[in-house]
């Protein structure tokens, strides 16, 4: 392992007294106390509000950085992405009296690499376009490909990870293991192997070898999930435990305590972008079976990321009886969903244009405004989550989002649910 020098220990255990006293501050008292009463969709409740850092942070944290050594830096991010948001922003996000580390399970469908070309950047980087090589390009001469999916855990990353961190900062700033939300992202893995306009043509030329895929896939995530039972690796997934598409898990309906727990007594996310371009009837020939397993298996749900939803709400979300946050998308229904979630128990979870920071220089006040003052109008009677994801340049300083996040709440303290 490389040797951190001590002016980087020095600046690491710094961020970790900065981290400690932000998160028992009484303002993260607070705000977790929000948190709650919104996940338990008390009433009086105002929107939280999150900004997902993670596809701009190269145009923020590199004037913030001091450290020296490789691995020295790498730790340096973390910490300082565990409190940036609150400190350059003002959002929801909350800092945590740990640091939190991941066990690190995989899961290979079909047992298949996933082989992608990613475009430059124009700097002699890489860049986020990207495309995939298919290793399947006609389902019924390439069936024979789809092999057992292979999964596991890598304890030893695991181990050397948190041994880093807390011979480093241990004594100052808790190192935790923290709970996994469960996921499962069916027709992505497929479009991950097979070009899309293949799985779109297998349906209609091939639908029982499609079914029987997106069976095979099912049992191989179900088997996964039983061998995470089995290994007694589950935690409680409660509070400011991350859930994918940049919430939190406040919720009292599952336990926040315990060890070695069943799949049910946690929250699961899934999506299925990769059906946008097929009818509600297709999806429901296809694809709701399959993740109806998946879903039947987790605590409660999180669905949906980009996809508009509309299409399947009647046929397949509105049955789901441990739904508790939907994505509203850029490309949803606002008010559609307003009328569908009004009075639930399920969170209104919207997903503003990144247009709205990744595009010019300034920010374009008025349009944030009409923006978000329809999305409040919408969601009226609903339990509001803005989410702002997918912005990968911001053109400007952290001030920008500072007066986003400002402009947001402004326009959300006329949404009391």
């Amino acid at each position: 392992m490389e040797i951190i020098n001590r002016g980087d220990l020095n600046r690491l255990r710094d961020l970790a007294k900065e981290q400690v006293e932000l998160a028992n501050s009484h303002a993260m008292a607070d705000l977790r106390d929000r948190w709650e009463r919104h996940g338990n969709f008390e009433p009086g409740t105002s929107p939280m509000i999150l900004i997902e850092i993670d596809t701009f942070e190269d145009d923020i944290l590199p004037p913030l950085m001091e450290c020296k050594s490789s691995t020295a830096r790498e730790l340096e991010r973390e910490l300082l992405l565990a409190t940036v948001n609150h400190k350059l922003f003002g959002d929801d996000t909350i800092v945590k009296n740990f640091m939190p580390v991941k066990l690190p399970a995989y899961f290979i469908p079909f047992d298949i690499e996933v082989k992608r070309v990613f475009a430059s950047d124009g700097n002699n980087g890489t860049g986020v376009g990207h495309h995939f090589i298919p290793a399947i390009n006609d389902l019924e001469q390439d069936f024979i490909k789809l092999g057992k999916s292979r999964y596991g855990i890598d304890r030893e990353t695991f181990d050397r990870n948190m041994e880093l961190r807390q011979n480093i900062y241990g004594d100052i700033l808790p190192v935790r293991r923290e709970a996994s939300v469960l996921y499962c992202g069916l027709t992505m893995n497929i479009v991950n192997i097979m070009p899309m306009e293949e799985m779109y043509v297998s349906m209609y030329e091939y639908p029982e070898l499609f079914n029987e895929m997106m069976s095979m896939l099912t049992d191989d995530y179900i088997a996964f999930f039983d061998f995470l039972e089995n290994e007694k690796v589950l935690l409680p997934t409660h509070g400011a435990c991350r859930l994918y598409q940049g919430s939190y898990c406040y919720n009292n309906e599952l336990t926040n305590q315990g060890t070695g727990l069943k799949t049910e007594n946690v929250w699961g996310y899934t999506d299925s972008q990769e059906m946008t371009g097929v009818s509600p009837d297709m999806f429901v020939q296809f694809a709701a079976p399959y993740y109806r397993r998946i879903i039947e298996r987790y605590g409660l749900l999180s669905y949906g990321c980009c996809e508009a939803v509309d299409s399947i709400w009647d046929d397949f979300l509105s049955g789901l009886h441990n739904l508790r946050k939907v994505s509203v998308s850029s490309w949803a229904n606002e008010e559609y969903f307003g009328e569908c979630l009004q009075g639930k128990k399920i969170v209104y979870m919207r997903k503003p244009t990144p247009n709205l920071l990744g595009v010019g220089k300034d920010l374009d006040e008025q349009a944030v405004l009409d923006h978000i003052n329809k999305t409040v109008k919408a969601s009226k009677g609903s339990h509001l989550e803005i989410i702002q994801r997918d912005v990968y340049r911001i053109n400007n300083t952290p001030d920008k989002i500072k007066k986003y996040v400002e402009l947001i709440r402004q326009c959300c303290e006329t949404h009391i649910t």
